[in-house]
């Protein structure tokens, strides 16, 4: 039960992205039971590259626990991360991630490849998939629906 209740608080997040016409993805990192980050993506807001939700949840649980080491966490957030990002979580040793929805155009956590999981690397990542992906997944539609929609006006 408790993958589905860090889930939703991603999901929340995600939802703050939405609310600021952002791609809706949010990010939770938990540590003993307890949500320590979050994040939700604001690349178009900041125009920057690096401003993905799990990285920006990933910098606020380093000031946290004051260390770049996350060893004891898990990081739960809405869509599978991206090359970039599963990068950034084998670099800061999580050592559990739980996604929703597949992304099958820029997916490392299984779908394209596999980053997280990636025996080669010193540090291999814990996945679990699929966590309320309908959810996620229409979080997601609804939000690129509706761009398309405004477009097309």
């Amino acid at each position: 039960m408790s993958d589905e209740k860090f889930m939703q608080a991603a999901i929340s997040e995600a939802i703050k992205a939405r609310e600021r016409n952002e791609v809706p993805i949010g990010a939770v990192i938990v540590q003993d039971g307890e949500v320590i980050a979050s994040g939700y993506n604001l690349r178009e807001t900041s125009q920057q590259t690096l401003s993905h939700a799990e990285l920006l949840a990933i910098e606020a649980a380093n000031e946290k626990v004051g260390s770049w080491r996350l060893e004891d966490c898990t990081l739960y957030v809405t869509l599978e991360p991206c090359p970039m990002c599963a990068g950034a979580i084998v670099q800061s040793r999580i050592k559990r991630v739980v996604y929703g929805a597949p992304d099958p155009k820029a997916g490392c956590a299984g779908t394209l490849f596999n980053l997280l999981e990636e025996s080669r690397f010193n540090h291999q990542v814990e996945v679990t998939s699929g966590v309320l992906q309908e959810e996620c997944a229409s979080l997601l539609t609804d939000f690129f629906k509706t761009l398309r929609q405004r477009k097309n006006k």
